[in-house]
């Protein structure tokens, strides 16, 4: 392959989590599953918490944002792949690379600040909990949000501008279903050196920051939970709880944090693609049930919100009758 300037590049070829066309139905039929399980299940928290007034709290605003923008993130990505599968292309050009990868980049950075918010919201709740509507007033609810919006911002701009100024090769293939940052850096043929280190420092500097403020919200949440509670059931719930949050906070931070920071060694692009999928795919997924399906408060308001809608067909069709 030739190496040219990257304003001679037309298209990009993503071939994909795998090339064997006996796999591509079964691949389709489980990203669609899983994308419209995310869409529906993130959208319907949205929907409760927006429709009952009890849910307007901090805690369950930040959850709804969080939904918001689990949509979107996995919106930037499984959409361009069902279509690539459904069209048998694999092609896309340099305009929506570059598009992909700052709104994949922005929603993602967003995801994180989200996280390590909700697990200050929880520690000033647990730690805190006769100051926690003082300290947790709509003014600083708004701000954490805002900041989170502005620092992903940059943070997503920065790296696409370092990316303008890459070269590529006449032909290139992506062996991964979307355009992740740290493979497009490998593929580059000009000098990648100032992308890795802007990679590595937004990585450690926002992703390994904001981890450890969430490791150690947790830590003191559990420690002021579970060593306050006297019986066995007790601390039992309370674990439970707190440790099925922080799996999914790991699963999301440990996959993206490993794909990128892995980038300097060899390894399979293969295997980078399927570890994207964790963190891409299926933790938006499972965040409407761990964030709210075991939530009594949030299990009410559905039950509520689900029978509101089940009522409201008979009697709008009962108004429109003669």
């Amino acid at each position: 392959m030739d190496p040219g300037n990257n304003t001679g590049i037309s298209k990009f070829h993503l071939l994909g989590l795998s090339e064997e066309p006996e796999l591509q139905p079964l691949i389709f039929g489980l990203f669609l599953s899983m994308y419209l399980l995310t869409v529906f299940g993130n959208l319907l928290i949205i929907l409760t918490i927006s429709s009952d007034s009890h849910l307007h709290t901090p805690m369950y605003l930040f959850l709804s944002k969080l939904s918001f923008i689990d949509i979107c993130f996995t919106s930037t990505t499984v959409p361009k792949m069902l279509w690539n599968i459904q069209t048998h292309s694999k092609v896309i050009n340099y305009a929506g690379f570059l598009s992909q990868m700052y709104f994949f980049i922005l929603f993602a950075g967003v995801d994180i600040f989200l996280l390590t918010v909700m697990a200050y919201d929880r520690f000033v709740a647990i730690c805190h909990p006769l100051h926690y509507m003082v300290i947790m007033n709509p003014q600083l609810c708004g701000l954490l949000v805002l900041v989170s919006w502005i620092m992903s911002i940059l943070n997503s701009l920065l790296q696409t501008l370092t990316v303008l100024r890459l070269s590529f090769c006449t032909e290139v293939k992506i062996s991964h279903f979307f355009c992740e940052l740290n493979q497009m850096i490998q593929l580059a043929c000009s000098d990648t050196f100032l992308n890795t280190m802007v990679m590595y420092f937004a990585a450690l500097l926002l992703a390994g920051a904001l981890l450890a403020g969430v490791l150690y919200s947790y830590s003191k949440r559990v420690s002021s939970t579970i060593c306050g509670i006297s019986s066995a059931q007790g601390k039992y719930t309370a674990f439970s709880t707190c440790a099925s949050h922080l799996s999914i906070v790991s699963l999301f931070y440990c996959t993206s944090l490993g794909v990128y920071l892995s980038s300097a060694a060899p390894q399979s692009s293969h295997s980078s693609a399927v570890a994207s999928v964790m963190y891409t795919v299926v933790t938006p997924m499972l965040n409407p049930f761990i964030y709210s399906l075991r939530n009594k408060d949030t299990k009410r308001a559905l039950m509520r919100f689900s029978g509101m809608a089940v009522l409201k067909g008979p009697i709008v069709q009962g108004l429109k009758c003669p």
